[in-house]
């Protein structure tokens, strides 16, 4: 045996497998090669274990060619590789060296889990069962499993959570769930320390926006076993984070805002909640034949490259959002406030309604099947703006079926352009002054007007101006290489 730091293999070694004695070698780079099977040990192997003279190498791998998932993409199986060293100094040299090179790619070693229950198709306890805990197991992570019991638990739960002793956090929900915990995290009095935590999610949701972008941004499936593998690799990328403000209320988005024709059939469809995913495509008829549009505006401060949209405004005369140029006196604030903004000095730009749909997106996909904005960056420091203020039907029929793709936003009818910061001012359908809309943000009401789709119920902010800035990289999630 021999033992050699260089680009050279570091272990070279002869190793029994299956009854067969042949040649084993670990190299500098991380690949086991055996008789004729190479392992990647960062992208393939999760973890081992070790009985008597074996090492059994846990790891998850594509399977076969011609095998595929039911998204028809490359499925990943757990598969375990027994290796038997030859003497009991050959096996002390090899578990050291894998587990200082496991070690060396700086992956979580305690998380705690959120599992929702009631999210999506009430399939994300057996998800969690079937696809996540195995793989977890295998890579011999400490984690601790926390079901949600009603909405908003997962917000009060991180609000208390001994942050120091976890590696990340992971949700095996919807989007929902994740939202909860970025707004538990964020309110916190030690937020700052608190939102460097990694957050994790695994499909088992309605929409599954955030995860289906973390995946699809590397070509991989939104399948639970690849969303988990990624979350145990390690790997991170940075996240803005949208604060929503109306007065002293605040609001963290992470995923997208809607208000208008997206955001009334997000929310109204769920009367149709027995329809499954199929509501959606079901009320999206009903709402494009039986098209609405509501008065309003959008003032905006541009990205560069997009400065010809809307007009000019003088901000001393038509910016004021309450609660941003002066703190309340005698008011402790806790948590978060969101990002420091010179409102006075930006490029400020405006356009008046009416409007069809005005959606603001920060990850390119909103739901599986829905790439909204397509060109949308994980930590630009913009979001996505789509906007619709007029289209005919049919073609605005035509746009919705495209967004699969993502090609709704070359429609002539249809504006694309990134933002800095962003002032919605709401207000009343054209046909029927009497009757507000909704305002949805990550896929929950955060206002909805007079005569809207349950107004009766209580909302956290009022059908009234919104103010939206953006903090660049704040948050920090769990992503494939």
């Amino acid at each position: 045996m021999e033992v050699r730091e260089s680009i050279e293999p570091i272990l070279s070694d002869q190793v029994r497998f299956n009854a067969a004695v042949t040649t084993a070698t670990l190299s500098a780079g991380g690949e086991l090669r055996w008789s004729n099977r190479r392992l990647d040990v960062e992208k393939e192997v999760l973890g081992f274990s070790v009985d008597g003279l074996k090492i059994k190498i846990r790891a998850i791998v594509e399977t076969a060619s011609g095998m595929c998932s039911l998204a028809g993409e490359p499925a990943l199986t757990r598969k375990t590789f027994t290796l038997e060293l030859l003497s009991d100094n050959s096996l002390r040299i090899w578990t050291q060296k894998i587990q200082e090179y496991l070690d060396s790619l700086g992956r979580p070693k305690r998380l705690f889990i959120f599992v929702n229950p009631y999210g999506g198709k009430r399939s994300a306890s057996q998800i969690f069962v079937n696809d996540v805990k195995p793989l977890l197991d295998d890579a011999n992570i400490d984690y601790t499993v926390q079901e949600t019991k009603y909405q908003l638990h997962a917000k009060e739960v991180v609000q208390s959570l001994d942050i120091a002793k976890y590696d990340g956090i992971v949700c095996v929900s919807g989007d929902g769930i994740l939202v909860e915990v970025l707004n538990g995290l964020l309110i916190r009095e030690d937020w700052d320390i608190a939102i460097r935590i990694p957050l994790g999610v695994v499909p088992a949701g309605t929409g599954n926006g955030m995860v289906k972008s973390l995946l699809d941004s590397c070509g991989e499936p939104c399948a639970a076993s690849n969303a988990t593998r990624s979350i145990i690799q390690g790997h991170k990328r940075s996240l803005d984070v949208a604060t929503v403000s109306q007065g002293e209320t605040r609001f963290f988005s992470m995923l997208m805002l809607a208000w208008g024709l997206v955001a009334d059939i997000d929310i109204e469809s769920e009367k149709y909640r027995c329809m499954g995913s199929a509501r959606l495509d079901f009320y999206g008829l009903q709402r494009i034949f039986g098209l609405r549009k509501y008065n309003g505006s959008i003032t905006f401060v541009p990205a560069s490259g997009y400065e010809s949209y809307g007009e000019p405004v003088d901000p001393e005369k038509e910016i004021v959002v309450e609660g941003e140029s002066e703190r309340k006196p005698n008011v402790e604030h806790y948590g978060y406030q969101g990002p420091k903004v010179d409102i006075m000095s930006l490029n400020w730009r405006k356009i008046d309604g009416p409007f069809v749909s005005v959606w603001l997106h920060n990850v390119p996909w909103g739901g599986e099947s829905t790439m909204a904005a397509p060109d949308a960056e994980f930590s630009d420091g913009c979001l996505d703006l789509i906007m619709i203020k007029d289209c005919p039907k049919l073609s605005l029929l035509k746009v919705m079926t495209q967004l699969h793709n993502g090609a709704h936003v070359k429609s002539p009818h249809v504006s694309y352009l990134k933002v800095k910061a962003f002032i919605l001012q709401p207000g009343q359908r054209t046909d029927d002054e009497s009757k507000g809309g909704i305002l949805d943000v990550d896929g929950e009401v955060l206002a909805r007007g007079q005569g809207a789709y349950k107004c009766e119920e209580e909302t956290l902010m009022s059908y009234d101006k919104l103010f939206i800035k953006v903090d660049q990289g704040l948050a920090t999630l769990f992503a494939p290489k």
